[in-house]
Parts: C-alpha cells; structure tokens; sequence
C-alpha cells in the first residue's frame, strides 16, 4: 500500500499544445498505445478501413478531422500515473485550450518539422510562460523534408525567446530518417519501418561507437552525425533541470508520432524530467499537495454519454486524497456536497473512482451545482482563481427551425452555455425569446449548432450580429432605461442575470461613456 506522498510523486499532469496539422492527436494516440490503452493507432483524419482516433470522440471531430475539444486520458505507464490533456490546436477553441492549461504541471509542445513555430504555437507557449509551466518541445515529422534541426533550434530561441537544448538528436530527416540519438546514454536508436500504426517500431540500440553504426547507417549520415555531437557538445546548452522547471529552457526531441519513430525514447525521458504535482495559491495562501483534499472545476461537459444527456464537472486535485463519496464544501455557495459517482476519464469512456490523489483529473457528475473555477475542498473555505474569463468577440442570434421542440432548444442551449466555451445573453428590450450567443471564435458556433442537432435533435440557423466587444454594467436595469443606444450598442441579461451591453466596437463604447454620465462598463462579472 503506497503512503500519500508516494503516490503524489506517481503523477505526471501535462497537456499537448500545437498548432493544427503539427501531428499532436497523432503523438496522443502513439502515447496511448506505448501506454498500452490501445493495440492500435487511429488517425484523426478517418479513412475507409482506419480506426478514428481514440481521443476524438465527438462526432464533429470525426467528421472534420479536427480536435474541437479538450479530452482527458488516464493511464499507467512504468510506474507512473499520466494524465494526459488533449487539446485543440484551431484558434477559435483557444478559450478551452487556455482553461486546461491551469490543470496542467507542464507542457509538451509539438511542432512540425517542415512549418518551424507557428501562430498557434507562439500563443499556447505564451499561456504557459505566463502561467510559469514548464515545456518540454517535440520536433515532430522528422520523416518528412523540413527546416532542418539546427534552424529549428535557432527558431524556437529566437521566435519563442527560450533557450533549448537537445536531449536527443536525429539521424537524417525525411526519407533518410533512420533514427535518434540519445545524448545522455551516447547511444543510437535505430528504427525500422513497420506497417502503419500497428505496432510500436521495432528499435536496434547500438553505442556511439559501435563499429557496425558506420555500415548501418552509410558514411554519409554517420559523419553528419559526429559533426553536430561535436558542435552540440562545443556550444550547446547544458540540461539543467532547474532552469527547466522555472520554464527558461526547454529540452528537445526529434521524432515522427506517425511511424513511432522515437515516441518510446521520448516519452520515458520525457517521465523521468517532468514535473509532478506542486503547491498551488489559493487566496488564503499556498496549498501543499499533502495537504487534505481539494481541487478545481477547470471545464464542464454536457452529454459525453448522449443517451444519458448527462454533464461532466472535470476536476483538478491540488491536494490530499479523494475517495468515493465523501464529504467537500462548495466554497461559492458554502454547501457541503456529498461527492458521488465519481469517474475517471478516457475520452469517452470512463469507469468509477474509487480513489484519486493531487495531479489526478477526474470527473463529477454535474446536475447543475458546478461553475467553471469553483473550488471544492475537505476543510477550510479557500477558493483557487485559476481558471480565467475569455470576453466574447464574436456574437450570433441563434434561431430554432423547429418550433415544435422548443423546449429541447432551451435545453441545449442551456447546458452547452454551462461548458462556458459560449456566453449566453437575454435581449432586453426584445420580446422573443431567441438567445444571443457570444464565442471568441466563430467556429464555436457550428459546434453548437452542430451538437444541438445531433445531441438534442433541433434544428438551427445563426444569424450574425454586428457587435464585437461586451462589457457588463454596474448597476440595474432602471438605472439606465434613460440612455439612447442606437446603434452604438444592445443592452441584454448574461445567464446569471446580470447586466451587460454588446458594443459594435472601441469607437461606439467611448460615444456611449461620453454622452451618459454615470454610465459604467465592468470588464469582469459583478461580484467576481
């Protein structure tokens, strides 16, 4: 039976950041599958006789070929407990991408060898820097032609502004991509091509020296790779593992996650330097990882089980032991909840905890008790603020088609609004009933439409509206019936009944600030 602190130490809580196409469900799967979850490696983009990818279970993803949610993946691997957060790479799912984040302790940045860093990328690492998380990057499509590892290193330094350092080195790209080097050990891993997806790849490990690598590899790349050891070992980074954790270096790995081309030396290095769950600030002070139970609401999901039409609160343990059924208080309502049915996550599928220590995500059912950002703990009233507001940017009035299921309209929109990818608001001066709907991309819309035909059998149609910004409003709704809107903006209700103005853009909300005196826009929830 391992004591609290050593299961702790189990736990590795990291999520995949990229921008799209850079390979990173692909790199999911290939984890999975070393991980032994999977036999077999599916691809995100569904062919004829392919297996669709394991981590992207909604039927859009399946359709499109992208990730448009975040996707929780537990599972065991020499020892360890991984907690593995897929995310989207699509611009217009950053605002879920930025909440998983916070239950992360560090980060594997994937990117693709022939494109160097991308737009994506440049934001995803800038969440992570910001939030001070540790990255550690793979260079992945090493089998295709590319930039080159070299350039690349430069680019990350000069693009990104951190420095690298190599912890394995390839051998050839493209066609002539035979394998990786590990600095470390000096020892080669060779690999062999084998049908696709379908088996980890087979490795030969030679030493460095080993006479037989020259044969092997011709004397083409056996002296490119001599070159760049030597210059490596000249003017390259040392790996210091402090400078690591406080997110000023970030160590390298080469590799192709579509053939496994160096995914099992990367993930077992990758284990042995990542960190694990570390103290978090509450606003009554740092909380210990061994301290008693507590944790986080970082997303919430309606129907994973569309038969079911049931919710998914995923928590965050920071801290203690979880165990089935016990008792933690709500801190934003002061009630104590019993927590039941808890569950652990696989993508779409899940089974029953039992137990869950600090770094473990896991999922509560949620009859409408939970919140993005509340906070659940054993003892005290600390409150974690770790999971930020993203202001909508984008707004659509959402009609039904079909007026006969009106009620399964509401209904929908009401529980894809609770996952908090989508902010809902009430016209005030209007009679009908139609809600608007603000995102920070337009893709968020065909998601919700999507779902709501799929999942809740409604028809819709998007009607977009030009406004750009929202603000809320201090104060009531008698306390500016005086004020003359025009087109400057729309005055509306968000769901939880407060206050808030849609603005057509920068120019419009200083008209209205000018010529209104007493007039307040809130950039954040009253009260929050």
């Amino acid at each position: 039976m391992k004591g609290l602190v050593e299961e702790i130490q189990r736990r590795k809580t990291f999520a995949i950041i990229s921008h799209p196409d850079a390979g990173k469900t692909t790199l999911t799967e290939k984890l999975l599958l070393y991980g032994g979850q999977i036999q077999m490696a599916g691809s995100v983009k569904a062919r004829r006789n392919q297996q669709k990818a394991t981590s992207d279970w909604m039927e859009l993803e399946k359709q499109r070929g992208i990730s448009v949610t975040s996707t929780v993946l537990q599972f065991e691997y020499e020892g360890y407990v991984l907690n593995l957060l897929d995310t989207p790479g699509h611009n217009d799912f950053s605002a879920d991408t930025y909440r998983t984040l916070t239950a992360a302790d560090s980060a594997v940045m994937l990117i693709d060898n022939a494109k160097g860093v991308e737009t994506q990328t440049k934001k995803l690492f800038a969440v992570c820097r910001q939030r001070g998380i540790p990255i550690f990057t793979f260079i992945n499509k090493m089998d295709h032609p590319g930039i080159g590892p070299l350039p690349l290193l430069t680019e990350v330094e000069d693009v990104l502004g951190i420095r690298s350092v190599p912890v394995n080195w390839p051998i050839g790209q493209g066609d002539e991509f035979r394998g990786v080097l590990d600095r470390h050990t000096r020892q080669v891993h060779l690999f062999e091509k084998t049908a696709h997806g379908a088996t980890k790849a087979a490795t030969t490990v030679l030493d460095l020296d080993d006479p037989e690598l020259i044969t092997l590899l011709g004397e083409k790349l056996y002296d490119q790779l001599q070159e760049d050891i030597e210059l490596l070992d000249i003017a390259g980074e040392e790996l210091d593992m402090d400078r690591v954790l406080r997110g000023e270096l970030t160590p390298v790995f080469f590799g192709s996650a579509i053939t496994n081309f160096g995914v099992e030396p990367f993930l077992k290095r990758f284990l042995q330097m990542a960190p694990g769950p570390t103290p978090r600030p509450t606003d009554k002070g740092e909380m210990a990882t061994d301290a008693p139970f507590s944790g986080f609401v970082f997303k919430i999901q309606a129907n994973m089980d569309p038969n079911h039409r049931d919710r998914i609160a995923f928590m965050r343990i920071v801290s203690g032991k979880f165990e089935k059924d016990m008792d933690a208080v709500h801190t934003r309502t002061g009630k104590k909840l019993r927590l039941s049915r808890p569950q652990r996550l696989f993508a779409q599928s899940r089974e029953t905890v039992e137990e869950a220590y600090a770094g473990d995500i896991i999922g509560l059912s949620n009859v409408g008790a939970f919140l993005l950002g509340d906070t659940l703990v054993a003892e005290g009233k600390q409150v974690f603020n770790e999971v930020p507001h993203f202001m909508a940017e984008t707004f659509v009035l959402l009609r039904s088609l079909d007026i006969g299921r009106l009620k399964h309209f509401e209904k929908g929109v009401s529980q894809l609004c609770e996952e908090g990818l989508v902010d809902l608001y009430w016209d005030k001066r209007s009679q009908s009933r139609d809600p608007i709907l603000g995102a920070v991309g337009r893709l968020q819309f065909d998601v919700v439409q999507f779902r709501l035909e799929v999942e809740y059998g409604v028809r819709t149609v998007a009607e977009p509206l030009s406004f750009e910004i929202f603000r809320w409003i201090e104060g009531d709704w008698d306390s500016v019936k005086g004020v003359y809107w025009a087109q400057y903006g729309r005055p509306v209700e968000d769901d939880h009944g407060n206050l808030g103005v849609l603005l057509q853009n920068e120019r419009s909300m200083n008209f209205l600030l000018a010529n209104n005196k007493g007039l307040t826009f809130l950039e954040r929830r009253p009260g929050t």
